[in-house]
């Protein structure tokens, strides 16, 4: 027999429930149509300002030109010497009794890739002479002569006749050493103290220098004699076939040409260093030539010393000049590029005051040695190429009217 199935009974409709569900349907179907309706905001094109001319394009390449100039002038204005950071390099000794009080504004060489260093000494007895110190990285003194390799001769003290000179009262004082060419001979000037303040010269052979072997020419003076001159240097190469002496920058860049360099100590060189206020620059009262000049692809470097407004600050300006006519200023920086800052440039025999007087290049590095308060001697570096790249920029100030 077949089995009966039992149909089941459906469950009664739930209405309210039924009811809720297509309400929330309902809702849900309105909203999205709600949502298709919205306009959303069109994006906004930025319309140029700058409408451009049928044929012309004298705008976008003025616009070119100003963007060019300033980033030329934002590149000219970094331009500075980045001080060492372990100076003084060079200090007084005090078991050395020439060198006991003041050791200060070096003259330098670089020879058989070592740079050589004189440098100027004071010590008890008051008389200037000059010292030896050599570095293999132009940072760290390797090797100092413990006895004075350089003594100007002068006559005896007379109490109220002599001119004291950064402490002392004669002798020879702040030399440069230069090597013309190849020769093998190297040139000195140098500041004599002797009854009145002249410039100096003498000559060592490279063999000697380097040998320790202190062999000097006996000195000339080839500054006019009543007269008060500082800060002569000889250029690293003859100009137009000439020996060149760089003797005043202010008024104006004077250079005497010679044949040789063999004085009589009869001949001298005429020079007018004008004190006068300049009239543009920072450099208000320039003082005289430091380094020896150094030979770069846009022009003689050519560091100085000068001061602004303030007095007691000597400060260090850069300038190039002309390769074959080194009295045409092609550049000069518009600020200095080295100032006293340091405890060491501010405090000893004279505050305030960086003499260079020595400058090499040395690994791609421009390697500036000076004295610091006339009491010891630092060194400043920077990157040789771009240091002169920034100089370049740099256009020599035009004098403002009534000044000189």
């Amino acid at each position: 027999m077949a089995r009966k199935l039992k149909a089941k009974k459906a469950k009664p409709i739930n209405k309210k429930k039924t009811k809720q569900i297509v309400k929330k349907k309902a809702k849900t179907v309105k909203r999205s149509v709600k949502l298709s309706r919205v306009r959303l905001p069109a994006k906004r094109v930025r319309k140029s300002k700058i409408k451009p001319k049928a044929n012309s394009k004298s705008k976008p390449k003025r616009r070119l030109l100003k963007r060019t100039k300033k980033v030329i002038k934002k590149r000219a204005t970094k331009i500075a010497l980045a001080k060492h950071r372990k100076n003084p390099i060079i200090s007084p000794k005090t078991e050395n009794d020439w060198e006991s009080w003041q050791t200060f504004n070096p003259g330098v060489i670089k020879l058989d890739k070592k740079v050589h260093a004189l440098y100027r000494s004071i010590g008890k007895d008051g008389l200037s002479r000059l010292g030896y110190a050599s570095s293999g990285d132009g940072f760290k003194i390797d090797d100092r002569s413990e006895i004075p390799v350089y003594e100007h001769k002068v006559g005896p003290r007379v109490a109220g006749a002599w001119y004291p000179s950064g402490g002392s009262w004669g002798g020879a004082e702040d030399p440069r050493i230069v090597r013309v060419g190849d020769e093998n001979k190297l040139y000195m000037t140098y500041t004599v103290c002797d009854g009145d303040i002249r410039v100096g010269l003498t000559s060592i052979s490279v063999a000697d220098f380097l040998q320790k072997k202190w062999n000097w020419k006996e000195p000339v003076t080839i500054s006019p004699p009543g007269e008060v001159h500082k800060n002569w240097v000889i250029f690293p190469e003859r100009i137009n076939g000439k020996y060149a002496v760089l003797h005043s920058i202010n008024p104006v860049v004077s250079v005497s040409y010679f044949d040789n360099l063999d004085f009589d100590g009869k001949t001298f060189i005429k020079s007018g260093h004008g004190g006068g206020k300049r009239g543009a620059g920072w450099d208000l009262w320039v003082r005289g030539v430091g380094p020896v000049p150094i030979k770069t692809k846009y022009g003689w470097l050519v560091l100085y010393h000068a001061m602004d407004k303030d007095w007691s600050k000597y400060k260090v300006g850069a300038m190039l000049l002309d390769i074959n006519d080194p009295s045409k200023i092609l550049a000069r920086a518009g600020k200095p590029i080295l100032e006293p800052s340091e405890h060491y440039e501010n405090h000893g025999y004279k505050g305030g005051v960086v003499y260079a007087s020595g400058a090499v290049v040395k690994d791609g590095k421009l390697l500036v040695y000076y004295g610091g308060a006339d009491s010891v001697v630092c060194v400043a570096h920077a990157d040789f190429e771009k240091f002169v790249d920034a100089l370049r920029l740099h256009k020599e100030p035009k004098p403002k009217r009534g000044t000189a």
